[in-house]
């Protein structure tokens, strides 16, 4: 069963961060952003002091992960992606510029980063976060390419093609001399 709440690390403009779980649909039509700490206690968070909010696999166990809790260590594709997609690169107001692979959202945008198989699985940036968006492109799925096996089979020919008009004829010479016919 899935959970109601998903884990996050919530990153501010101020480089501070804090952990917890979010609702499953919050957004930017409330005030502020309300998550579940990892001690229990609910806290809120201006929209305006969210830098983004990274839906991550598990929070950081060692002292060492404090500064990148998101290990969000590529922020560039380095090739073109192949999820289907918008490609944006956004700068954001501090001047971090980060790309990703986008979902259309009213309020925001969730972000695939480049890094899949990072801590972080999605990225939530708020729309007072974003000074400049670029579309970089629009990736789209790929057809896949008929092999040899998938291409329907023409009809095999025949070993001993037989000559209809020869067979029309010997059918007609059948008619003409038949047992208990004579040929007139």
């Amino acid at each position: 069963m899935a959970s109601p709440r998903k884990p996050v690390i919530v990153r501010k403009f101020s480089r501070d961060w804090c952990a917890g779980y979010a609702g499953a649909g919050f957004g930017q039509d409330a005030a502020e952003l309300e998550i579940l700490d990892l001690t229990g206690k609910v806290l809120r968070i201006g929209w305006e002091q969210v830098k983004w909010v990274c839906y991550v696999r598990e929070f950081p166990a060692l002292p060492a992960d404090s500064a990148n809790p998101e290990r969000l260590l590529r922020k560039r594709f380095v090739v073109r992606p192949r999820t289907p997609g918008l490609w944006l690169r956004l700068t954001l107001t501090d001047g971090e510029e980060l790309e990703g692979l986008a979902a259309n959202d009213r309020v925001g945008l969730l972000l695939t980063p480049p890094d899949t198989r990072s801590n972080t699985q999605r990225i939530y940036v708020p729309r007072q976060a974003i000074e400049t968006l670029e579309v970089v492109s629009r990736v789209t799925a790929r057809r896949r390419r008929q092999t040899d096996a998938a291409q329907p089979e023409a009809e095999q020919p025949e070993l001993f093609p037989q000559d209809r008009d020869h067979d029309r004829n010997r059918e007609r010479d059948q008619d003409e001399v038949s047992p208990g016919r004579e040929k007139g």
